[in-house]
């Protein structure tokens, strides 16, 4: 085996050791359990090179070495595989999510699921309005001056707005308004929306101009309203488990009140189907230098719309959180497809 080969066989021996034991990893432990047909003086001198590149460090004289978050980086780089889901997984999350009634009940079960399945913090954002096509839009008439307006998007969402009328409108203008609404907005993109709506005073008879001006007006009001930033947080007691990975664990709670730093997390993940893994200081905020965050996008036709992913401590098991984040996005697409 290559000198550059061994080294990173090396590295891979000591994230799994200290992963699995929180404890300094040492040559004769790396001898003793990895086959790796070296001597453990060979492995002092990999390790010695290791920590020469900054991938290993020695909390205290005599240890072992524990891993940088450069090691963790290149570890996580240089993964050939992740861990795949057993049987039972897999039937446990089509069992859990496939009973949803729809997209809210979904995705907490999403969040659910997530925590139970990496046993660390899991957070899932709602699909994003404008990355979402207009579905349907429905008026109901609540009274003769009264419309309760809902638009229904392609990934599920579901907003709804009661409409106060400037006069008292028939059935069968709020009919006719509801076909027109449908004609000119359906499967648009609701980021384009905008213009649209804007148009559809001047394609209705005058005697409903004032009216469709007032659905048009609370119509982008529920575009421009941030309804997208809505973020599911799951597991939080699973911080305690490791307690010992967090020395300062108030400023990962304060960190997770925050919906600004968990928007920043999981903004990078709904560009992309791909997991993505941020290690300790590749996180901006201080409070989370001490942890890693796991997230990946999930979409409907092949385009991101949301995303999840989990937070936990830098020690966490990369192989097989990477797996069940992704197992559980790509379900959680699958599902709001179906819809």
């Amino acid at each position: 085996m290559a000198t550059e080969d061994r080294k990173l066989e090396v590295l891979r021996a000591i994230v799994a050791d200290f992963i699995s034991t929180n404890e300094p990893v040492g040559s004769k432990a790396i001898a003793d359990r990895h086959n790796l047909g070296v001597s453990p003086a060979t492995i002092r001198n990999d390790m010695a090179a290791l920590e020469d590149e900054g991938l290993i460090h020695q909390p205290h004289t005599s240890a072992g070495r524990v891993p940088t978050d450069a090691g963790y980086r290149m570890f996580v780089d240089r993964l050939t595989e992740v861990k795949p889901l057993s049987g039972a997984e897999k039937r446990a999350i089509e069992a859990f999510l496939d009973g949803a009634v729809d997209l809210d009940d979904v995705l907490h079960r999403a969040v659910r699921s997530l925590a139970q399945l990496t046993r660390n913090v899991a957070v899932v954002r709602y699909p994003l309005l404008n990355r979402s096509r207009v579905r349907h839009l429905e008026l109901v008439p609540v009274s003769t001056t009264r419309l309760m307006l809902v638009l229904i998007t392609d990934t599920g969402r579901v907003e709804q707005r009661v409409v106060e009328l400037p006069a008292p409108v028939p059935s069968e203008s709020v009919s006719d308004l509801r076909a027109t609404l449908n004609n000119q907005l359906r499967d648009r993109l609701l980021s384009e929306a905008p213009e649209a709506i804007e148009a559809l005073p001047n394609q209705v008879p005058a005697d409903l101009q004032g009216l469709v001006a007032t659905l048009t007006s609370v119509l982008l009001e529920m575009l421009v309203e941030q309804h997208s930033e809505r973020i599911l947080l799951g597991g939080t007691a699973n911080l305690t488990e490791n307690s010992l990975d967090f020395p300062a664990i108030r400023p990962v709670l304060e960190a997770l009140e925050e919906q600004v730093v968990l928007l920043r997390l999981l903004d990078q993940a709904v560009s992309t189907s791909q997991v993505l893994v941020r290690i300790g200081n590749e996180n901006e905020h201080e409070g989370l230098l001490s942890a890693s965050v796991v997230t990946s996008g999930y979409g409907v036709r092949g385009s991101s719309v949301g995303a999840v992913g989990v937070l936990g401590p830098r020690r966490m098991d990369y192989a097989h959180t990477m797996a069940r984040v992704a197992a559980v996005a790509r379900y959680v697409g699958a599902l709001i497809e179906e819809r």
